[in-house]
């Protein structure tokens, strides 16, 4: 799909830029390019896309939506997960595997953005779900002041030594959306609302940014808040947003109201990205579909039908919509079409319309004109 990259205009009140005064230039040209083409296109992303897929693993160059479509996704989604709680061999193969997948990705030209679902410090044998008689409350226990904030912060340490090593083949480091904390609305996570106070959350928020930034030296982070889809309202959407001098870009993950268990309330889901959206222009901020997608894909027109429908029916700008991983183990576990599956002819629909981007149909994202 060729393109025009449309003139950059300021329309929010406030002066949309990263919050990282320090950022690097590409990380700046990646927010100004993400803002740009939001106005008049949505950029498509799959978690774990070019790591594993439908039946595979570890393929070089490989992923299940280019094998469907020619290109991968724009937006290569990938996981801290492996940065602790592991043996130090572990993280060091972690580490390594990690670097090389951003790396790649920003070679290509494509964006890379990181989830992170980080093992519990005070309880790791819960793991990141919250496990109710089992799991101890953490996020009090690691901003500044409790017991295991010293352990935190050797973490964040092992985060920024990644972030701080990722350097492509034009010798700059690659930028990365860094979405911590994610669906921190819901309880399933031991950072989840029942878990902590709201002032625990911002504290912990606040500390994580600034210590990467200001202390470790990271550069290349643009920071990503995105709840669950459990507001109706700006108010409710921000009830725990640490201030808009702490984000770069506003998000929502939504898998209950576009399928989710055979129910869709597609009218809802917009009614949310809109708030998203809406606020994101308001303080000058990116906004992202930032998790959805639908198991399995069962309703095989969902790519028009449910999901670019509702992406059009307002005028909304959402730097890239990102679905769920292609489980390589699983029969069932996945979110993105593999050859052959059902689904293949409407997702070559979405594919083809204009209004979203892969890879192959990118900008230079790393420089602006």
């Amino acid at each position: 799909m060729a393109f025009t990259m449309p003139e950059t205009t300021v329309t929010s009140q406030a002066k949309p830029g990263p919050i990282d005064r320090k950022a690097t230039k590409e990380t700046v040209s990646l927010f100004n390019n993400l803002l740009t083409l939001s106005k008049e296109h949505i950029l498509f992303g799959h978690q774990h896309a070019t790591e594993y897929g439908h039946g595979w693993s570890g393929e070089e160059g490989r992923s299940d939506v280019k094998s469907v479509t020619g290109s991968h996704p724009a937006v290569i989604g990938i996981d801290f997960s492996g940065l602790s709680g592991r043996p130090k061999e572990e993280i060091e193969k972690s580490k390594a595997s990690l670097k090389k997948q951003i790396v790649d990705t920003y070679n290509r030209g494509g964006i890379i953005t990181v989830a992170w679902h980080f093992s519990n410090l005070v309880t790791p044998q819960t793991g990141f779900y919250w496990k109710d008689s089992v799991s101890a409350p953490a996020v009090k226990n690691i901003i500044p002041g409790g017991s295991h904030h010293t352990q935190y912060k050797e973490i964040l340490r092992t985060i920024a030594d990644l972030a701080n090593s990722v350097k492509g083949k034009d010798g700059k480091l690659a930028p990365m959306i860094f979405r911590p904390y994610h669906e921190f609305d819901g309880d399933w996570f031991w950072w989840g609302k029942s878990h902590c106070t709201k002032d625990e959350f911002i504290s912990l928020w606040r500390f994580t940014v600034s210590y990467l930034r200001n202390e470790l030296g990271v550069h290349n982070f643009l920071y990503a808040f995105s709840p669950d889809n459990k507001f109706n309202s700006e108010a409710e959407f921000l009830d725990r947003y640490p201030g808009d001098e702490w984000v770069d870009m506003v998000g929502m993950d939504n898998y209950g109201d576009f399928g989710r268990n055979g129910k869709y309330n597609l009218e809802a889901g917009i009614k949310k990205l809109k708030i998203v959206s809406d606020y994101a222009q308001k303080a000058g901020k990116l906004a992202a579909f930032t998790e959805t997608g639908l198991e399995s894909i069962a309703d095989k027109d969902w790519w028009t039908a449910s999901l670019l429908q509702s992406l059009k029916a307002e005028k909304m700008q959402l730097a890239y919509v990102l679905v769920w991983r292609n489980d390589a183990k699983s029969s069932t576990h996945y979110y993105a079409p593999y050859p052959d599956h059902p689904s293949v002819p409407d997702f070559m629909k979405f594919y083809q319309d204009p209004y979203t981007l892969f890879e192959a149909d990118l900008p230079d994202m790393y420089h602006m004109k």
